[in-house]
């Protein structure tokens, strides 16, 4: 496996005000002996605002192209990527001290573990950072299947936090990245990676996750009934087929 991980984070217009924020957390990390992280940002869509405030640093790729939403940007950033890991950040949220070692330490000294997820705590826009909402799973394993048994049966809600994934690169690939859904493409990867690998979750923070009005899931489209019904489906649909396909015994 490459000793790099690769942090996938889209970029919109409104985002980009986060991206310093979101850099001066990569630079923070301790990575373990022989490892390094590369910087794949990809914009959704093409202008000249982004490319000013990307930071001078050899580590980043930089990319665009045509607009086509989050999990499109994720998707096509991937062309870029060399890492032997696939590190979820959006471009409004922040790394905490230490996130990419755990998640090193886990992926690299365990094979039956194909991705990690973190605890997160929300950053609010007066500076106070809390505790996510949902009560977090112990630490350790969570089984093939788990998460979309949680998801199904809890109201569609998630039992960790889809922003936080770190991913083996084959498993990326091999789900064809992130769902070209307008929102949840990121819960469709964490469901539809679980279902063909176990996971593991990290009790420490992994991430700061911001809460601010410009984000897209706060915006009303995304609580949309006919569209938010018709992303459940999806995602539900191909985990079901993928579990056909890999029965879990």
């Amino acid at each position: 496996m490459s000793r790099v991980v690769s942090v996938i984070t889209p970029v919109h217009g409104p985002s980009a005000q986060y991206l310093a924020d979101a850099y001066k957390s990569l630079v923070r990390q301790d990575m373990p002996d022989g490892w390094t992280w590369e910087w794949i940002i990809q914009e959704d869509g093409r202008g000249e605002e982004i490319p000013a405030v990307v930071p001078n640093d050899a580590r980043i790729r930089f990319g665009g192209g045509r607009s086509g939403g989050p999990g499109v940007a994720r998707t096509l950033a991937l062309s870029r990527a060399s890492g032997g890991l696939i590190k979820v950040l959006d471009a409004d949220d922040a790394l905490t001290e230490g996130a990419l070692a755990r998640d090193i330490a886990i992926l690299a000294a365990r094979d039956d573990v194909g991705w990690t997820t973190s605890s997160v705590l929300d950053y609010l826009p007066d500076g106070r950072q809390i505790s996510w909402e949902h009560a977090d799973p112990p630490e350790g394993i969570i089984a093939r299947g788990e998460v979309l048994r949680y998801w199904e049966g809890n109201g569609y809600r998630l039992p960790v936090h889809p922003a936080t994934l770190c991913l083996r690169r084959e498993i990326v690939f091999a789900l064809g990245g992130w769902m070209a859904l307008p929102a949840s493409e990121d819960t469709g990867l964490l469901v539809a990676a679980n279902i063909i690998s176990s996971g593991y979750f990290i009790g420490a923070p992994g991430l700061l996750y911001r809460k601010w009005p410009g984000q897209v899931t706060s915006q009303p489209a995304h609580t949309d009934e006919e569209e938010q019904s018709a992303r459940i489906s999806i995602i539900a649909e191909r985990a079901r087929a993928l579990l056909s396909l890999l029965p879990i015994e």
